[in-house]
């Protein structure tokens, strides 16, 4: 294939990424975008597959791009056929950090063979080269180091809450400021053992700074840690002078980083504080400590359906009880049923619902609930003052009130669903246990809450029985 003809295929491969970020920024369209995207790897891959480089090897090449497709291929097949909705969030991560390790490897190995990348020869390294090598190195570890981070938090490995030590911002800092000088020197001097310094200080920077940032404030973490993956891979398209890659990394990148601030917004969080690691917070975290002794108002499933029937609207607030219950489809049975009695149904979603954005809306879709129906947080909240029932099952944080009157709560200031400001709210949990920002809901302490305990999928399951 020629190199205008690589060009070409490459330019209509980074139109497919394109439409596919355009696909996937609504449900409706979502299949479209994940489609677009295959197609534009498709077309990527092949390309580079029939690049001059690659034609000019032996059959050894390409047996070697076979051997790596079909591990990667199979790996990934079992991956996508075995992975539950509620491990989405840390698989999103952990594929964050190969992301970044693949950055780190390209770069070491253009250190070593510069001459196979057509950069120059060992020492004597082109300097744009070695800015270039520098920057993808850095951000490939960082990457890496911070996306296994929050693979462990979100898979309970290590504690959600902020993990927070007296100076670590001056930590931080002189960690950037280190890294920043032994770039430059490395840049100058092309020595080796400075590289390898920088990449072990890029390494520990990606824990500190991920590391006390809590589970509030993760959404924000995995869609930053997708923009530093985009930019890692854009720093491997320019040692590997592959522009598909540069292109993808870019629209990555620059995706990712816009969803972070837009986020940011939506959460009352400073974008600055969040890459920052959480520069500038208190480090004492607080939140409202509730007495275990008060009284909770309890319901059974009868009590649940008994309501839920005379009631004229229903307002369904789903969270990550749901999804780890897998109660979305028996939800959709139950909502069937109400609709077909008269009761006007809608479905509000918080941005941050669940662990990674659009988490509540992939399983509402999974189960066939109409995209008509349901709403994002600013275009339902005025409706509840209205509703007779706000029926909530599994989600926590997302409708604490301490978000709005506790000014030392860790998710104060953070937009929240006023499902108390419904006639009834039904609250189907465990347990009285914390969110996943380790904050006490006092909501389920209100005069107007029924709680519900027990598993979401059965609980709903007897709902609908009672119904």
């Amino acid at each position: 294939m020629s190199a205008n003809l690589s060009a070409l295929a490459y330019l209509a491969a980074g139109v497919c990424f394109i439409l596919a970020l355009r696909g996937l920024s609504s449900p409706e369209t979502s299949r479209r975008g994940n489609f677009m995207g295959m197609l534009g790897m498709a077309i990527a891959v092949a390309t580079t597959a029939l690049s001059p480089d690659i034609l000019k090897s032996d059959f050894e090449a390409y047996g070697l791009i076979a051997v790596g497709v079909l591990i990667g291929g199979s790996i990934g097949t079992v991956i996508a056929l075995r992975i539950p909705m509620t491990a989405m969030p840390e698989l999103v991560a952990a594929f964050h950090s190969l992301v970044g390790l693949a950055a780190v490897l390209v770069a070491g190995s253009a250190l070593y063979v510069p001459d196979a990348y057509g950069i120059g020869q060992v020492g004597s390294i082109h300097m744009g080269s070695r800015i270039e090598m520098s920057l993808g190195i850095i951000i490939g570890a960082l990457t890496f180091s911070g996306s296994i981070v929050a693979f462990a938090k979100l898979k309970g490995l290590v504690s959600g809450s902020p993990m927070v030590f007296p100076g670590q911002h001056m930590l931080n800092l002189a960690i950037g400021i280190a890294i920043v000088v032994l770039m430059a020197a490395f840049c100058i001097g092309e020595m080796h053992s400075l590289f390898w310094v920088m990449t072990l200080l890029a390494f520990l920077l990606g824990f500190t700074l991920i590391i006390p940032i809590g589970g509030a404030d993760m959404p924000v973490v995995i869609s930053m840690l997708n923009s530093y993956s985009g930019w890692a891979a854009a720093g491997i398209g320019f040692t590997l002078g592959n522009t598909a890659l540069i292109i993808t990394g870019a629209l990555v990148g620059s995706s990712g980083a816009i969803l972070s601030y837009i986020m940011c917004k939506g959460m009352n969080r400073s974008f600055f504080n969040v890459i920052l690691g959480g520069f500038g917070t208190d480090g004492d975290v607080g939140g409202i400590v509730l007495n275990d002794d008060r009284p909770v108002k309890r319901g059974s499933a009868e009590d649940a359906a008994f309501v839920l029937k005379n009631a004229g609207s229903v307002i369904v607030v789903p969270g990550y009880g749901m999804a780890v219950a897998q109660a979305q489809h028996v939800l959709k049975e139950m909502i069937d049923i109400l609709k077909r009695e008269g009761v006007k149904v809608s479905f509000a979603i918080h941005p941050v619902a669940g662990r990674m954005p659009g988490h509540m809306n992939v399983l509402l879709a999974e189960a066939s609930v109409p995209y008509d129906e349901v709403f994002e947080l600013e275009d339902i909240n005025s409706e509840f003052p209205t509703a007779d029932v706000a029926f909530v099952i599994g989600a926590n944080d997302v409708t604490n009130p301490a978000a709005k009157t506790d000014p030392q709560s860790p998710i104060y200031g953070m937009p929240i669903l006023d499902v108390e400001r419904a006639r009834t709210v039904l609250f189907i949990k465990r347990s009285l246990g914390v969110g996943y920002a380790g904050v006490d809901n006092e909501l389920f302490f209100r005069e107007n809450t029924m709680m519900l305990f027990g598993d979401a999928k059965k609980m709903v399951d007897d709902i609908l029985k009672s119904i």
